[in-house]
């Protein structure tokens, strides 16, 4: 008996893999299955999947299933992205192994492809911007995911997901000989099909197909057999979206015909090109409206043109949107009061506030600005040195100073740093007013 496997206990299942005790099990597939067990030192849920040992000693497909499982364990701890599964531990043996992986309880997009279960148009694209930024980050870390589904991105709430199975994964540099005719023909690049060099690209057609997908019930391509499928893929078009389901703007239309255009130069050429026409689509075809408050896509923009934030990696930035209260406030608002407590620095996102003390203006903020962040930087009580309220009507984003505390040691660094340099500055301003009064 291997380490990664113990005697089954009642129902067919194993007591415990590895050092995980076995709570139940998720699902399986060709060459493995997936059990929900319990990280004993971590305190947590985790989803381990197990290799099958006659997979492994396969005669014809052995050697391909173990290249696949040994890159998909070869990632644990390598990526760290709110958007992206994470893997935590990996285990090969010569006939077993097992990889342990972020617990992800909502299931797969594949259920939402159904005609009658689709999602809001609304939610499709921010679920689509998601995946963007959380691939061009794993393109920055030199890794092509080759297997783009609705069956490897995880719901992890409305609008949220989380991208899994990097097992066909393609990492830049790596040394070994990577394994070709792989991943899901229906979603597979004209260039996969192939066999030709693969890029980023070939993941941007797939994410593409997938949207389409999603905002039809059915893929772009119909085929009885997989001949018939490579077929269409390098040969026709698709007909668009907007002709199988009401409501879908044109300019999705167009996003969607250029992420899975055949010819390399017309597609795509980057993660950010795709995200940056999501994001104006979301904004120009009233899908921001429907959904009422700010959706993630635009808090995330948001947060990104601001100058406090350049340093900010984007899944640094991915904490900063989920632990800010976003807010609108009227004009005249006081949002600080001098001489109060207060436990929460606030970012304006738009609009303009001024800051008094003792009823005399020391400075007018405008967008890209923090105000309050003594609350955090302060070792005593956090008193308010002055009062702060809104000259027009403004966004803001308010953070809790115990939020913060609880972020990665990472994000907390680049807020100090960035506070520090607002600090500077306001110091610099002061003498240079003082000096010449």
């Amino acid at each position: 008996m291997s380490a990664a496997e113990s005697e089954p206990g009642p129902a067919s299942l194993p007591e415990r893999i590895g050092k995980y005790p076995v709570i139940g099990k998720l699902g399986e597939g060709a060459t493995s299955e997936v059990y929900l067990c319990r990280d004993p030192f971590n305190d947590r849920e985790v989803a381990v999947k197990r290799i099958f040992p006659e997979a492994l000693r396969d005669s014809s497909r052995g050697g391909v299933y173990r290249k696949l499982f040994l890159a998909e364990a070869s990632l644990a701890g390598k990526l760290s992205h709110p958007h992206i599964v994470a893997i935590y531990d990996a285990v090969v043996e010569e006939d077993s192994g097992y990889i342990v992986m972020e617990y992800v309880a909502g299931g797969t997009l594949e259920s939402r492809t159904a005609p009658d279960n689709l999602l809001p148009i609304d939610k499709i694209v921010e679920i689509i911007f998601k995946c963007t930024r959380a691939l061009s980050y794993a393109n920055q870390m030199g890794i092509t995911h080759r297997d783009i589904k609705p069956g490897n991105i995880l719901m992890s709430g409305p609008a949220d997901i989380k991208i899994s199975d990097f097992g066909l994964a393609l990492s830049a540099g790596a040394d070994a000989t990577h394994v070709t005719g792989v991943g899901s023909p229906a979603y597979m690049s004209p260039e996969q099909i192939r066999e030709q060099a693969l890029s980023q690209q070939t993941d941007i057609y797939s994410l593409g197909v997938v949207m389409y997908q999603l905002l039809t019930g059915q893929l772009p391509y119909q085929a009885s057999n997989n001949f018939s499928m490579i077929y269409q893929i390098t040969t026709t078009d698709p007909v668009p979206p907007s002709s199988l389901r009401e409501g879908i703007p044109m300019s999705v239309d167009r996003i969607v015909r250029k992420a899975m255009q055949k010819d390399q130069a017309r597609r795509y050429q980057t993660w950010e090109d795709f995200a940056k026409d999501l994001a104006e689509a979301f904004r120009a075809d009233g899908l921001a409206k429907k959904s009422g408050d700010l959706a993630d896509s635009e808090k995330f923009n948001a947060l990104r043109s601001m100058h406090f934030f350049r340093r900010f990696s984007d899944p640094e930035l991915w904490e900063v949107v989920v632990m800010g209260h976003w807010e609108k406030v009227p004009a005249g608002r006081t949002l600080m009061r001098e001489g109060e407590t207060g436990e929460h620095f606030c970012m304006l996102v738009s609009g303009e506030v001024k800051v008094t003390k003792n009823k005399k203006l020391l400075n007018v903020l405008g967008a890209g600005e923090c105000f309050g962040e003594m609350a955090y930087l302060a070792d005593t009580a956090n008193v308010r040195g002055a009062s702060v309220s809104a000259n027009s009507e403004a966004h803001i984003v308010r953070i809790n100073v115990a939020d913060l505390a609880n972020a990665t040691e990472a994000c907390r660094l680049k807020f100090e740093r960035a506070f520090i340099g607002i600090l500077v500055e306001r110091l610099n301003l002061a003498n240079t007013r003082l000096t010449s009064s």
